[in-house]
C-alpha cells in the first residue's frame, strides 16, 4: 500500500478502502431520510478517504483504517449538516403526527387508522393525507436526536466515531434493531408492504405504486405515516 518513497499509494489505497466507504455509507443512510441518495454519501466519503490519505501520519501510532474511518464519517456528517432535507416547519408537523399516533396507540392498544389520527389532530382526512405528503422525506432518527442533553454540538461526531469500539453502543443498537423489527410487525398490512418493498427490496415509489395499484403520492403518504408510527412506537427504546 506504500510506494518506494514510503508514502501511501493513492490508487492502491483507494481500491482497498473503497468498500469501507460503501459500508459506512450504508450504515449511515439507514438513519437518514428516504430521499438521501446513497451514491451522494459514497462520493462524499471518497473525498473523506482522499483527505485521510493526505493527512495520515503513521508516526502518530494510529492505524490507517481507524484514521480513515473517522475522516470518512466526518466528511459525510459535514455534508449532512450542510443540507436540510426537511424544513423546521415540516419537522414540527411530523412530530405533531407522531404525538397524535403515540397518544392513540396508548389509548386504543393498537395501530390507529388514518381517520382516527386525523380526528386526533383536528383535521379532515383529506387535509391529514395532504400533510403526510408534505412531510415526505422523514426519517426514523433525526440528526438532532443524536445530540447531547446539554446541546453538545460535537456529540454526534464522537458518537459515530466511537460506536464500533463501544460494547454498550453495540448492545443498544441490537436492541433498537429488534425493537424496530417488532414495531414494523405492528404496522397495518399495506404499510408493512411499503416498508418491505422500499427498504428490503430497494424498490422506488413508482414501482411500489404499480404493485399496490395506487399513485406515487399515496405511497409517499403511506411511507410518511409508517415512519410516524415507528417513531412513536420506538420512543421508549
Amino acid at each position: 500500500m506504500y510506494t518506494a518513497a514510503g508514502r501511501l499509494d493513492t490508487n492502491a489505497t483507494l481500491k482497498q478502502y473503497s468498500p469501507l466507504v460503501k459500508r459506512l455509507a450504508h450504515q449511515m443512510i439507514a438513519k437518514l431520510p428516504a430521499n438521501v441518495e446513497i451514491d451522494d454519501l459514497i462520493q462524499v466519503g471518497l473525498i473523506g478517504l482522499t483527505d485521510a490519505m493526505t493527512r495520515f501520519d503513521s508516526a502518530q501510532g494510529v492505524q490507517f483504517e481507524t484514521f480513515a474511518t473517522q475522516r470518512i464519517r466526518g466528511a459525510m456528517l459535514d455534508e449532512l449538516r450542510g443540507s436540510d432535507w426537511m424544513s423546521r416547519g415540516n419537522r414540527k408537523q411530523q412530530r405533531e403526527i407522531e404525538t397524535a399516533v403515540h397518544k392513540l396507540q396508548q389509548t386504543l392498544g393498537r395501530a390507529p387508522s388514518e381517520g382516527e389520527i386525523a380526528r386526533q389532530m383536528g383535521l379532515s382526512l383529506t387535509d391529514y393525507q395532504e400533510l403526510l405528503g408534505k412531510v415526505r422525506g422523514t426519517q426514523l432518527v433525526y440528526l438532532e436526536d443524536m445530540s447531547g442533553d446539554d446541546g453538545d454540538a460535537d456529540f454526534l461526531d464522537r458518537h459515530v466515531a466511537d460506536e464500533n469500539e463501544n460494547p454498550l453502543a453495540r448492545l443498544q443498537d441490537q436492541r433498537m434493531r429488534l425493537a424496530l423489527i417488532d414495531a414494523i410487525k405492528t404496522l397495518p398490512e399495506r404499510e408493512q408492504f411499503v416498508m418491505s418493498m422500499y427498504y428490503e427490496q430497494d424498490m422506488n415509489l413508482k414501482e411500489i405504486a404499480a404493485v399496490l395499484g395506487v399513485t406515487e403520492s399515496r405511497v409517499c403518504q403511506l411511507h410518511s405515516q409508517s415512519i410516524a408510527r415507528l417513531r412513536a412506537k420506538l420512543r421508549d427504546h
